[in-house]
């Protein structure tokens, strides 16, 4: 038989260091999962490339140790520091227009130990600047103090656009406008600003890059132009389409080892997930992105304070927007952002800046208000 006493002392130590951890399990196993069959994925989309998988790996590892280390510091030390972390993050994105680089835009960052993009610090500091900047005042959000969190969001966003990176300005922005939706905006100043925002898209229109252009006007025809602008779509849907209900199997893309597939350890690892595993391997992916959105969602509203609650909020939502545009994208259902899909897509910045979030969502979740 088993010792009573024995079970009792094993469930409170594990009571007790669940506790002391800081870590919410649940949180953690699911985007642990996820991270995994990422690297999974991108063995097969690199051609069974055992460096590219190393690298993300060891980015994985960096990113979940920042994730780690957040959790424990409460989130207090976040709110204090956030007018500064937003404010450098904008010094860099200033940096990046005059000494930035990369493969057509300027978007990189290099330090000679560090080589990052700064866009994706945005992605965090934009949200707890606007909630920085809300949670001290009545809410919902009065026109003045809408006002100026529109200016907090544009400014970030109208330097990343510049650089030119049109996706990511478009998801950091999504994400200060999730602090206010969430602060509890009136339903008539939304339909307003939704009113503003579509009157604005003829202008928004002439200020795009030509090439910026061809990827709506592929993702209304694609076929107008197989063989060049509309091939990534077109190969992408083909991915998606071949996989079927159960998929060809694992490291049985075609699409990805004839090399049709353009950017398939990127942007469209999705779509080589799609046709190796199928409908039902996507459909199970799906659900456990659901499950830490859900998971996030929960955390926010069982946050101690406002700064704590729009933040979170915002960063769940944030996830959810990265997991629509991609999945949209590679379906065919989104024109071609360059937006990845997270803890999947074969990249550095994004994950770390992404695991960090979470980190902060840990922390806000340790210190939550009980009873």
């Amino acid at each position: 038989m088993i010792d009573r006493d024995l079970l009792g002392a094993i469930r409170r130590r594990w009571q007790r260091w669940w506790q002391r951890s800081r870590l919410d399990l649940p949180l953690l196993g699911a985007l642990l999962l996820v991270a995994t069959v990422g690297l999974l994925v991108l063995f097969s989309a690199s051609a069974e490339d055992p460096q590219q998988v190393l690298n993300q790996a060891l980015r994985l590892g960096f990113g979940f140790a920042v994730l780690l280390v957040f959790s424990r510091l409460p989130p207090m030390w976040f709110r204090m520091l956030t007018p500064w972390f937003y404010l450098g993050t904008l010094g860099l994105l200033v940096l990046v227009l005059l000494l930035g680089e990369g493969r057509g835009a300027n978007r990189w960052l290099d330090l000679k130990l560090l080589r990052f993009q700064p866009a994706e610090l945005a992605k965090l500091a934009l949200p707890m600047m606007v909630a920085w900047y809300l949670h001290t005042r009545a809410l919902p959000p009065r026109w003045r103090d809408l006002w100026v969190s529109c200016l907090l969001i544009a400014v970030p966003a109208l330097l990343i656009a510049k650089q030119p990176d049109l996706g990511t300005a478009l998801l950091v922005s999504a994400s200060g406008v999730f602090v206010v939706f969430l602060a509890g905006l009136a339903w008539r100043r939304i339909l307003l600003l939704l009113g503003l925002g579509a009157a604005s898209v003829p202008l928004f229109w002439h200020f795009m890059h030509e090439y910026q252009r061809n990827r709506v006007r592929m993702f209304l025809d694609p076929e107008a132009d197989p063989l060049g602008n509309g091939w990534n779509i077109i190969q992408s849907k083909i991915a998606v389409g071949s996989g079927g209900l159960f998929g060809k199997g694992f490291m049985d893309s075609t699409q990805a080892r004839l090399d049709f597939l353009p950017e398939h350890t990127t942007d469209f690892i999705f779509a080589v997930f799609s046709e190796e595993f199928g409908l039902l391997g996507v459909t199970a992916l799906i659900a456990v992105y659901l499950f830490i959105i859900g998971r996030g969602l929960w955390i926010a509203a069982n946050a101690r304070d406002s700064w704590s609650r729009l933040l979170a909020g915002s960063l769940s939502m944030t996830f959810f927007v990265y997991v629509m545009v991609n999945g949209g994208m590679i379906a065919g259902l989104m024109p071609v952002v360059g937006v990845p899909m997270p803890l999947i897509s074969y990249g550095g910045t994004s994950a770390v800046s992404l695991l960090a979030g979470f980190g902060l969502l840990m922390s806000i979740h340790s210190h939550r208000r009980l009873g």
